[in-house]
């Protein structure tokens, strides 16, 4: 009799349960003799198609709400993300107001000036096989004390690695993990990781002595009014600040100004060869021009090395806008961006490689969100294509070349 009222109860347990599941939307199939067998020591219930779905879809919705913290914590988030702001303007009118353009190339510096537009920065031109200055648009800036150099210092990295033997430009660099890159997609890409990688292991005094070589911390010019040094520091700066990696990445520490950096260009442009950068302004010194050599630079084996970083940059990398205007000459060279103090800078140094020979462009930005390395990279593209435009690339401008007398300061004429 109790085992008869155990086997009823047992069963109305079962049909509860049941009725329980169907009333929640959730089919099964049970097996009710394994409720009631006393000989199975495992129950099996065996879910539908439809149970399973419904249960993910239930489980998705669930994951899809967050809870009240949740959507509290997900607030404060977005509340306190950082967004850099600008005190500096990316436009500026009258930029060209005091230049002294007496020795310039009139179409080159008309080039510039329609290609930078309204936007507040610098353009500089130079013949790289004489260090002859074509045109300098907005020469208060080009002579200033100069900027962070941002990516752009990356140039003068890779040669001091290539130099050191430390890597050709196949060397796979570790970065992490499984994440490997070479020097030519760093360049192209601008990777600030694999620069940070090559001045760790080169560390600050190999650095600091090949950027010194190249020309950075020193006058570019020669006898050029106004014309100010830059500064490389003489120690590294604290790991505080990222330490000789972001020197070497970043340019943290550095301030370039854009005739050095047009010297070092044109030196990759022209095999090895830093001149001093002139500009002459009256007709004597236009009439009596003469190249005037710094030092040669023993970078005549590496520039293959690092050329196909730099047209890598353009072709597909960090400056491809460039192409967007200009794509009839070969073109090669390095975006930088970055800011500081409320102020952003975008570079891009180049140098059209064409068969009746070379121009060296340097393009300096100093703004807000609008100013950035790509939109330097643009203007030059701008700037290359009013060139190409006035046949400056069909008919090779009467400058000394590179088989003129050359000189350096002090030497008897």
């Amino acid at each position: 009799m109790n085992s008869g009222k155990r086997s009823t109860g047992i069963g109305l347990i079962a049909f509860v349960f049941i009725l329980l599941l169907c009333q929640a939307g959730i089919a099964a199939t049970v097996n009710p003799h394994s409720l009631t067998s006393h000989k199975s020591k495992s129950q099996k219930i065996s879910e539908t198609q439809h149970a399973r779905r419904r249960m993910r879809r239930l489980a998705r919705s669930r994951a899809a709400t967050p809870t009240t913290g949740a959507v509290h914590t997900a607030t404060l988030h977005r509340r306190h993300r950082y967004y850099e702001r600008f005190s500096t303007s990316s436009f500026a009118q009258d930029i060209t107001e005091g230049d002294v353009t007496t020795g310039e190339d009139p179409v080159v510096r008309e080039a510039a000036i329609d290609a930078l537009g309204g936007m507040n920065g610098t353009v500089v031109a130079i013949e790289p096989t004489s260090g002859r200055v074509l045109a300098m648009v907005n020469q208060k800036l080009a002579l200033s004390s100069g900027a962070q150099p941002c990516s752009t210092i990356k140039l003068s990295v890779a040669l001091a690695a290539l130099n050191e033997g430390l890597i050709t430009k196949e060397t796979e660099v570790r970065l992490g993990g499984r994440y490997h890159m070479n020097l030519t997609m760093a360049l192209a890409h601008s990777n600030n990781a694999y620069f940070e990688a090559l001045g760790r292991q080169l560390g600050f005094e190999k650095v600091s002595y090949y950027a010194h070589q190249y020309g950075l911390g020193e006058l570019a010019g020669y006898s050029i009014p106004g014309e100010q040094l830059g500064i490389y520091p003489n120690e590294e700066i604290s790991s505080k600040l990222g330490g000789v990696g972001k020197m070497c990445s970043f340019g943290e520490g550095v301030s370039v100004t854009p005739l050095q950096l047009g010297a070092l260009v044109s030196a990759i442009a022209n095999g090895g060869t830093l001149y001093y950068l002139q500009h002459p302004t009256t007709p004597e010194e236009i009439a009596d021009f003469q190249p005037v050599v710094k030092r040669r630079l023993d970078i005549a084996p590496l520039i293959p090395e690092i050329s196909d970083g730099m047209q890598g940059a353009v072709q597909f990398g960090t400056a491809r806008r460039l192409r967007v205007n200009f794509d009839e000459e070969q073109v090669l060279g390095k975006t930088g961006t970055c800011s500081h103090a409320g102020t952003r800078f975008g570079w891009f140094a180049s140098y059209a490689k064409t068969n009746v020979g070379h121009i060296v462009v340097v393009v300096f930005l100093e703004g807000g969100r609008p100013t950035f390395g790509p939109k330097a990279a643009e203007i030059a593209g701008v700037m290359y294509r009013n060139l190409y435009d006035h046949n400056f690339f069909v008919t090779k401008p009467a400058l000394p070349s590179d088989t003129a007398t050359v000189s350096h300061p002090g030497t008897p004429q």
